[in-house]
């Protein structure tokens, strides 16, 4: 699935003010929470910290694409966030993070999970893309930016 058919404008989130890895997932989890009405941001936390006791899910050059499994969940959801100052993440490259896609899938949608994880790791692959990110300035702008972008 492409991230621009799972993105609304609900769901993003800029120049946050985050200090912490734990912080930063907490409010993905928040966001998330307002479009979830089986989950509350708990249980949406747990669910992204379980995979991160498995390896960080900072992939480099300032992204994290934090993700989670939902037993009984039956939607695809992600939140997309930039920090004001970018967040240690113990990262693949050791570089603190600044942009955050956070991926809530169904437990059973595993298929799905891994092709979507893909297309997000390939828009992000663009320096460009990531560059215009940093740039925004608002929550609209961002999901504005990321909804045009011809890449996926």
């Amino acid at each position: 699935m492409k991230l621009t058919d799972l993105i609304n404008e609900n769901c993003t989130l800029c120049a946050v003010l985050a200090n912490s890895k734990k912080r930063i997932l907490e409010l993905l989890c928040e966001k998330a929470a307002e479009s979830f009405e089986d989950f509350n941001t708990y249980s949406l936390l747990e669910s992204l910290m379980a995979r991160e006791k498995m390896g960080s899910t900072g992939i480099g050059n300032g992204i994290a694409i934090p993700h989670g499994r939902l037993a009984q969940g039956d939607k695809v959801l992600v939140v997309i966030a930039t920090t004001q100052s970018p967040v240690e993440f113990d990262a693949i490259d050791n570089r603190p993070v600044d942009i955050f896609i956070a991926l809530f899938v169904p437990e059973e949608n595993c298929q799905q999970h891994l092709s979507t994880l893909q297309s997000i790791a390939q828009i992000f692959s663009d320096k460009q893309i990531c560059k215009q990110v940093r740039k925004c300035q608002t929550s609209a702008e961002l999901f504005n930016l990321l909804k045009n972008t011809h890449n996926n």
